[in-house]
C-alpha cells in the first residue's frame, strides 16, 4: 500500500511540475506576444492621413486611408506584428510616442531636430512647405524673407509652423491646422503654412473655400514613420525591409496613381 501511495504521490508531483511548466511557457509566450505588438498613431491630415468619417479621429486602421497610410498599412502586411493603428490629435500623439515601447507615428517629416529622437523607417511620401494666401488676396513673394511682417497661421507640433517660429517669423499657432483657412478668410492671418496638396483640400472640405493662392513653395522634406527610441532596432529593421519591398515590387507607386 505504501508504495501505491508513494508512486501516486510522485505522478502527483509530475504532473504539478508539468502542469506549472506549461504555464510558465504561456506566460512567457504571452509576453513575446505583448512585445510584438505595435502601436501606431497618425493625425488627419489629408490626403496622406484622413479619417473615413472625416472626423479628426479613428480608432483601428479599417477607418483611416490616405497616402502615407497606405504605404503604411502595405508595409505592415509583410511583417508578422499585432498592429493598433489610431488617429489622434498631431500635438497629442507626437507626444505621446515618445518614451513608450513599440509605438510609432506617420508622416513625421525627418529634421535634423527631430533625428536624434527617434528611429526612422522610410521615406514614405514628401511634403512641400508652402505658404498659401487668401484667394482674394494681392500678397506675392519671392523669398521667404518677404514673409517676415505678415501674419501666418499654423499649428502647434507641425514641423513647418516651429521652423518658422524657429527663424523669428510671426506664427499663429492653433491646436489644429483645420481652422486656417478660415482664419485666411476672416483677415486674421495674411498667410497659411502647409503642405502643397493638404491647402487645397482641408480648405474645400472643411469651409467650401477655393481657390487659395500659393505664393510660395520654400522646401520639400520626406516624410517617414517614426518609432520610438524604446522600440527594438530589430523591430525597425523588420519594417524597414517590408517598406522597401513594397516599394520594390511597384505598390508604392501605384498607391500614389491612385490619388492623383
Amino acid at each position: 500500500m505504501h508504495v501505491v501511495i508513494a508512486s501516486a504521490r510522485n505522478a502527483l508531483r509530475n504532473v504539478t511540475r508539468a502542469l506549472f511548466a506549461g504555464l510558465t511557457l504561456a506566460a512567457s509566450s504571452a509576453t513575446v506576444q505583448a512585445s510584438e505588438r505595435l502601436y501606431i498613431f497618425t493625425e488627419h491630415y489629408p490626403p496622406y492621413n484622413a479619417s473615413v468619417s472625416g472626423e479628426g479621429f479613428a480608432h483601428n486602421e479599417d477607418q483611416i486611408t490616405g497616402i502615407c497610410t497606405d504605404m503604411v498599412k502595405a508595409m505592415l502586411a509583410r511583417v508578422d506584428y499585432d498592429v493598433q493603428m489610431k488617429m489622434r490629435a498631431w500635438s497629442y500623439a507626437y507626444d505621446w510616442v515618445q518614451g513608450r515601447e513599440n509605438h510609432g507615428l506617420f508622416c513625421t517629416a525627418r529634421t535634423d531636430q527631430r533625428e536624434q529622437l527617434f528611429q526612422w523607417v522610410g521615406p514614405l511620401a514628401s511634403i512641400e512647405w508652402t505658404l498659401f494666401a487668401a484667394p482674394d488676396s494681392d500678397i506675392t513673394l519671392s523669398t521667404l524673407d518677404d514673409a517676415k511682417d505678415l501674419r501666418i497661421a499654423g499649428y502647434r507640433g507641425d514641423v513647418m509652423s516651429q521652423y518658422l517660429v524657429d527663424q523669428g517669423f510671426n506664427v499663429i499657432m492653433n491646436t489644429s491646422g483645420d481652422v486656417n483657412p478660415r482664419r485666411l478668410a476672416l483677415g486674421q492671418a495674411d498667410l497659411w503654412v502647409t503642405d502643397g496638396l493638404v491647402g487645397p483640400l482641408v480648405a474645400e472640405d472643411e469651409h467650401g473655400i477655393t481657390g487659395l493662392k500659393p505664393v510660395l513653395v520654400f522646401r520639400e522634406t520626406p516624410m517617414y514613420l517614426a518609432i520610438s527610441l524604446e522600440t527594438s532596432p530589430g523591430i525597425v529593421e523588420d519594417l524597414q525591409k517590408a517598406l522597401d519591398s513594397a516599394r520594390s515590387e511597384g505598390e508604392l507607386d501605384a498607391i500614389v496613381a491612385r490619388y492623383e
